[in-house]
């Protein structure tokens, strides 16, 4: 199966990481196993790699890929916000490190049917997985005008949220909006001439990002992922997240701050007595970014931002 996706950052990830023989690693963002190929040779033999993820054609391709590797490997469909149930039911002890790389695969990217894409017609879809019945074209057609501006403007961070969801209303009054092509239509002709600039990005970049998050509950699933991965790690492991966009980016900091540094006391008490217990110990202090060289052989690198943290406490010992 053709499955093409460059993994980000391997060097940092790995070294971040730290994954030794005998470990056993959840890749919660498994996609085509870039990063997890590296992983199985690094645990060996007596590792344990498990690999989740939503996209069924991913699994696949997983699948291939890891058809030689050196550890164990358990690949599981499903949502990495579940990881805690998803690992209850495996039955597998707390991990000693996970790995989420957010946002959407080159693969997704890349297949024009999927939806993803603003560069190319095609079905307005965007499910990561295609078993759920919620699709772009759902939202964009059914949601009120203020739900679209508070979707485009909150997720894709637009100036032109409220002008975009107005032409798309009117658009969808004379047909649905039911191809991306049509999406790009609507969203350009909302947005004032020169207002992108001629070598600014494209001016459904947002928009698409927008719908895609919302289709898929993206932030949602960063949110119980990460501190579902804290609350089930063992004590030492470690977390590595990589972020693509300020939204995601700023859920994995704000968590990690809030479980390395968890007192609620006010700064007057000479003592904490609240109890909070430190569960993290954060090891990027400021958030670790691809170098020149990654960004140029792969331009998707460009916004990545990596965050790394290790677990100071024993499974739910900060509950």
């Amino acid at each position: 199966m053709d499955y093409s996706h460059q993994p980000v950052m391997v060097q940092e990830v790995m070294s971040y990481l730290a994954p030794a023989p005998g470990d056993v690693i959840v890749d919660c963002t498994l996609g085509g196993a870039g990063h997890s190929r590296v992983i199985a040779a690094a645990i060996g033999r007596q590792g344990m790699l498990i690999g989740i993820d939503r996209d069924r054609q991913a699994l696949q391709a997983a699948s291939e890929a890891l058809s030689d590797a050196p550890c164990r490997v358990s690949l599981v469909h499903g949502d990495y916000g579940d990881i805690e149930s998803l690992l209850g039911k495996l039955g597998h002890p707390a991990p000693d490190g996970v790995l989420f790389d957010f946002g959407v695969s080159s693969h997704q990217l890349d297949a024009v049917e999927r939806g993803f894409t603003y560069r190319e017609d095609a079905p307005l879809d965007m499910r990561m997985d295609q078993g759920i019945q919620l699709t772009a074209a759902d939202i964009v057609n059914t949601a009120s005008v203020r739900d679209l501006e508070t979707i485009i403007s909150d997720y894709g961070e637009e100036r032109w949220a409220r002008r975009i969801a107005r032409h798309i209303a009117l658009e969808r009054q004379n047909a649905p909006i039911l191809t991306t092509g049509c999406l790009v239509q609507a969203v350009a002709s909302a947005i004032p001439p020169g207002a992108g600039g001629r070598d600014g990005p494209h001016p459904a970049r947002r928009t698409f990002q927008a719908l895609r998050i919302a289709v898929n509950d993206e932030l949602g699933a960063v949110r119980r992922g990460t501190e579902g991965a804290v609350r089930v790690a063992a004590c030492g492991a470690r977390i590595v997240a990589l972020s693509y966009h300020s939204l995601e980016d700023r859920i994995v900091k704000e968590l990690f701050r809030a479980r390395e540094r968890p007192c609620s006391c006010p700064p007057s008490f000479p003592t904490c007595i609240c109890g909070r217990r430190k569960a993290l110990e954060v090891i990027t202090r400021k958030p670790v970014r691809p170098s020149e060289n990654e960004v140029q052989v792969n331009p998707r690198a460009r916004s990545a931002k990596l965050r790394a943290a290790i677990k100071v406490l024993g499974p739910g010992e900060d509950e």
